[in-house]
């Protein structure tokens, strides 16, 4: 096929083509603050064949396909992590329980019951982000880690695990504001730290999905899956490597920009018709 038809491009390499840019820049704004699935979930909704459960595929198709780029993101910003207090470990129990949990949410619970609390969610993570700083110095200050803290840490990112295993949108923003607020380091490291607990997270989704549609229970579309993974991988690398580079305050602007922009987007697709 020549990709021209009648002097115009071919819809299904139209499709394709667009599937790449959206996502290598999901990769790109997941490995900066997250909501990366609002590029490739709309795209994959179009280039689908028409059928009933195009959009439980489209989802699918896209939790599975930009995994790798947050294994990616969480391997290129390693380094940060070091320093991190011995107490942050046990954060990946919780972000495993949550995830679990959230994910077999999605099992018995329609995915639209969050509708109306997600742009409100991001928008309250956007804005504890932005004041995080003065917050947390208020907060904790110099104060010794108490079995009290390391508590209330593991409940949230448990709570945030079962959101991102069940919706998801967001996530990133999320678990910065949170991670922020516990005061673990600048925005490096927190950016480190929510690369590496999302891939957990996301993992556990990832596994069901997949292994949802070895034995017919879900459906994925593996040739999209390839293509997302490749381009997000790209785009998750390239966004990892320039944010180490980038002032902590520059990055700070950028991932609050990405956050404010993520409620922005969900409130108005909140209240179209």
């Amino acid at each position: 096929m020549s990709g021209l038809n009648g002097g115009l491009v071919d819809p299904a390499l139209a499709g394709w083509a667009a599937l790449v840019v959206a996502a290598f820049l999901a990769g790109a704004i997941n490995a900066l603050a997250g909501g990366g699935t609002i590029l490739t979930f709309p795209v994959l909704s179009a280039i689908l064949p028409v059928d009933p459960g195009r959009m439980v595929t489209a989802n699918a198709t896209s939790t599975i396909g930009l995994w790798p780029a947050s294994v990616v993101a969480a391997w290129v910003s390693r380094e940060s992590r070091s320093g991190l207090p011995a107490w942050a470990r046990w954060l990946v129990i919780p972000s495993f329980v949550g995830g679990a949990v959230g994910t077999l949410l999605v099992l018995c619970l329609p995915p639209a019951l969050f509708d109306g609390l997600v742009p409100w969610l991001i928008l309250l993570a956007a804005v504890l982000f932005a004041v995080q700083p003065q917050v947390a110095a208020w907060a904790h200050g110099d104060a010794p880690v108490s079995p009290g803290r390391i508590a209330t840490a593991c409940l949230l990112q448990f709570l945030v695990g079962v959101y991102g295993g069940y919706f998801g949108a967001g996530i990133g923003i999320l678990m910065i504001a949170m991670l922020g607020l516990l005061g673990l380091g600048d925005i490096h490291r927190l950016n480190a730290v929510k690369n590496s607990l999302a891939t957990v997270v996301n993992g556990i989704a990832t596994a069901v999905f997949a292994g949802g549609s070895l034995v017919g229970g879900h459906d994925v579309s593996w040739p999209h899956v390839a293509v997302i993974a490749a381009a997000g991988m790209t785009g998750s690398f390239a966004a990892s490597r320039l944010a180490r580079k980038l002032p902590a305050a520059a990055l700070r602007k950028l991932v609050a920009i990405i956050g404010f922009a993520l409620a922005g987007y969900y409130f108005w697709r909140q209240w179209q018709p």
